[in-house]
């Protein structure tokens, strides 16, 4: 099943043959956030430096170490990650379903705004294009202010808020029952949201006023942050298809993978040694965000495994995240963390909590996975794992080991979604993200040239 790379990169891709290609550019590819939201630029960074190009990331000064490890420059953008000893905290703020976007958009990106746009028109200095992330509202400022050629990126379908495949919101869930009203509802619908998250955005207006740009009534959290030239959507479209209501010149490229780390709490060899002693077990992770406010997850956890008598594998974080379980039962091994690209599919099942980094290594992986939404994108991506037919959902606040059990003595026994999940991997597989985008970022730049 070769789901290719959607009808706009295939337009954009036919417009461009026969073009030679760039080479030798210095692409600057801001992003911010955790793993997920690190690795897929890393892994575009590393194609495009491997095409001959000048990749630079430019995010939070935390993963500089990380970045430059790859062999890409880097440029610290503000603002920084939380201190350590304040990360429980903010994170246990951040996931609050309701309040979440609140917090990381109007209490730490926007108050950070001239500071961020400092550092991002420091580092856009000689490049020949802008990449964004939906966090990145800098950007769009720099690119217009300097007149650099710019891009924009999604890691998730909901970023595109389609009324034609509309998503599930984490502040209210439940509206997801209401997907049959159809679009004209949730065009409705989407008009009331973007009343509520307009003040999000009015410092990003003043800083545009101070810069002496034109005024735009685009909302830079919603609609605002899609390039008008291409926008990359860095997933499969198995989890978004494209929609007639999203922005001109998308490019769907399949998701980009990167997953290496140089954790000191944990080896391959000890993972090998691991899954070579038994059955394949099942995996238990909170990614690289969620797992430093785990609740009880952890231990519902374990008594769920006791229920149901399966092997597993429990990812805790880094450390200071999680203290690893002294003793744990047989069968049963912790570790801070290990690449899901060589775990998952040396497991019988994964649950998680539906981040987009995670889900989409889940899918590669071809097995069923139990999701346990925190929030941001987790519930729109459980839901479409739910709709593949790959997994099933439990809410954080229904996460108990009865449940957990008996959701996974479903999964474990349901041939029809491990057939699935197979056939899903293995589409997945075919899929070259790192190429595809860097594809349409060499498209551009060929007809960027030409004008």
């Amino acid at each position: 099943m070769n789901i290719g790379t959607g009808p706009q990169l295939d337009r954009l891709q036919d417009a461009d043959q026969g073009a030679p290609r760039p080479s030798g550019k210095r692409i600057l590819l801001a992003t911010f956030g955790s793993l997920g939201d690190v690795h897929p630029y890393l892994a575009v960074a590393r194609e495009l430096k491997r095409r001959g190009h000048r990749p630079v990331i430019a995010t939070s000064g935390y993963w500089r170490e990380k970045v430059e490890s790859e062999g890409i420059d880097f440029a610290a953008v503000r603002p920084d990650a939380p201190d350590p000893s304040t990360m429980h905290a903010f994170i246990a703020r951040l996931f609050d379903p309701k309040r979440g976007p609140k917090v990381v958009i109007a209490e730490l990106m926007m108050p950070a705004l001239r500071a961020s746009f400092a550092d991002t028109r420091a580092a856009a200095e000689g490049a020949d294009l802008l990449v964004s992330h939906p966090l990145t509202f800098t950007v769009r400022l720099v690119a217009e202010r300097e007149g650099i050629p710019w891009a924009s990126s999604v890691l998730a379908p909901l970023s595109f808020l389609s009324a034609h495949d509309p998503p599930t919101m984490p502040a209210l869930p439940a509206l997801a029952r209401l997907r049959r009203l159809g679009p004209r509802f949730h065009r409705l619908l989407f008009r009331l949201a973007r009343r509520a998250v307009e003040p999000w955005g009015r410092p990003w207006h003043r800083l545009r006023a101070e810069l002496g740009l034109p005024r735009t009534a685009e909302n830079p959290v919603l609609e605002g942050q899609h390039a008008p030239d291409l926008v990359l959507a860095m997933y499969s479209r198995l989890l978004g298809p494209p929609q007639p209501d999203w922005p001109a010149n998308v490019a769907v490229t399949g998701f980009a993978f990167h997953d290496r780390d140089s954790a000191e709490d944990v080896t391959p060899e000890e993972i090998g040694r691991f899954l070579d002693a038994g059955p394949p077990p099942v995996a238990f992770t909170l990614g690289s965000s969620a797992v430093w406010s785990p609740g009880r997850f952890y231990d519902e956890s374990l008594e769920a495994i006791r229920r149901v008598g399966c092997r597993a594998i429990l990812l805790m974080g880094p450390r200071g995240a999680n203290a690893l379980p002294s003793r744990l039962p047989e069968g049963v091994a912790a570790f801070g963390y290990a690449p899901y690209s060589s775990l998952f599919p040396r497991c019988a099942a994964v649950v998680h909590q539906g981040g987009v980094g995670t889900t989409a290594q889940a899918m590669r992986s071809g097995r069923p996975m139990l999701v346990v939404p925190f929030g941001f994108d987790q519930f729109d991506n459980a839901d479409r794992v739910r709709r593949l037919g790959i997994g099933q959902t439990l809410s954080r606040s229904r996460y108990t080991a009865g449940r957990a059990a008996e959701a996974l003595r479903r999964l474990l026994g349901d041939p029809e979604i491990s057939s699935r999940a197979a056939e899903v991997g293995a589409a997945v597989r075919d899929e070259d993200g790192p190429a595809a985008a860097s594809d349409a970022i060499e498209s551009l730049l060929s007809r960027l040239a030409r004008r």
